[in-house]
């Protein structure tokens, strides 16, 4: 009886061994991105933080924000600054807002599922800089709305 559950053992440890080392690789290779090199463009978009987000819109590097909402949503509060591009909108020709394929683009809608999909097809175009961040609804930073956004 004790050969048995010893021999059971064996290919279990070994799975568990080698199911242990792709988990391992996997989290290195994290697709929340805690940093950011706006020298460096990269295929694809990167999903960052929001505390990121807000530190990447300090800085005086061309970059534009992105709201995939829809116009009634960005009218109710948007964050400063933010460019309407509704997802909805966002097609194979490349949006006339976002002239440079280069440029940083963060961008955001209300949950994160939008800009998840506006990200793809921006990249899917042949954008390098797309930093997708989620949703306004869990933005801790600041927040105008039609009222009072003199931009708009």
């Amino acid at each position: 009886m004790k050969k048995i559950i010893i021999i059971a053992l064996i290919p279990l440890s070994f799975a568990i061994i080698l199911f242990s080392g792709c988990d391992s690789e996997k989290n290195n290779n994290s697709v929340i991105d805690r940093s950011y090199d706006s020298s460096a463009p990269s295929a694809g978009y990167k999903m960052i933080d929001q505390d990121t987000a807000k530190e990447m819109m300090t800085k005086n590097d061309g970059h534009i924000i992105v709201d995939v909402r829809r116009q009634d949503e960005y009218d109710e509060g948007h964050i400063p600054g933010a460019v309407l591009i509704p997802n909805e909108t966002i097609g194979n020709e490349k949006p006339e807002e976002l002239p440079d394929t280069d440029q940083i683009i963060l961008i955001y809608c209300r949950s994160g599922n939008r800009s998840k999909d506006a990200s793809k097809k921006l990249a899917d175009m042949g954008y390098t800089n797309i930093y997708e961040f989620g949703g306004i609804n869990t933005w801790t930073g600041e927040i105008v709305s039609k009222d009072d956004d003199t931009e708009s």
